[in-house]
């Protein structure tokens, strides 16, 4: 698949959407709850915020950001 447009890309686009349909499979596997989760995905870089709640109640946020690297 040749990519015609980076910024952002079809491809990070897609990533962030299915890392945020995946919310409560996450949560399950990280032993927290997720309070939200955000994606940006007309950013350059789309990213994906999540806000987490650990098992003492501490609240954490993450920010994983896709990005493509240029077709070699």
């Amino acid at each position: 698949m040749k990519t015609s447009a980076y910024n952002p890309s079809a491809i990070e686009v897609a990533f962030c959407q299915a890392l945020s349909d995946l919310q409560s499979q996450l949560a399950e596997k990280m032993g927290m709850e997720i309070t939200s989760m955000t994606s940006n995905t007309k950013k350059d870089n789309p990213d994906v915020v999540i806000h987490l709640k650990d098992s003492d109640g501490d609240m954490h946020e993450l920010v994983v950001s896709a990005i493509q690297r240029p077709d070699k």
